[in-house]
């Protein structure tokens, strides 16, 4: 599987449990993305600096080949998957919390 596959199953899954398992509906809160695109800044940033100094490097045949800020498109997907997996499991357990 390539990182490109490998990071769009990680978002399908991450919307999968916000939306239906977890029922926490992140995706559908103004919150949720103004929050996103904070993090969206500080990722790129991020990024950037670890990819142009050839900190991390992705081989060509992995990835689609499409890069913002040095750094693969598919390291977008990823990042938004697992910021969406912890805020909804967060949300998820913060509320079975306090059921107890």
């Amino acid at each position: 599987m390539s990182y490109t596959q490998l990071a769009i199953s990680a978002v399908v899954i991450a919307a999968t449990f916000d939306l239906y398992l977890f029922n926490t509906r992140l995706l559908k809160r103004r919150v949720f993305w103004t929050s996103y695109a904070i993090i969206l800044g500080f990722q790129l940033l991020t990024n950037w600096w670890l990819t142009s100094r050839n900190i991390v490097m992705y081989s060509p045949d992995a990835i689609i080949g499409f890069r913002i800020a040095s750094a693969p498109f598919e390291d977008l997907l990823f990042g938004f998957a697992l910021v969406l997996g912890v805020l909804s499991n967060w949300i998820r357990l913060d509320a079975s919390h306090k059921r107890r």
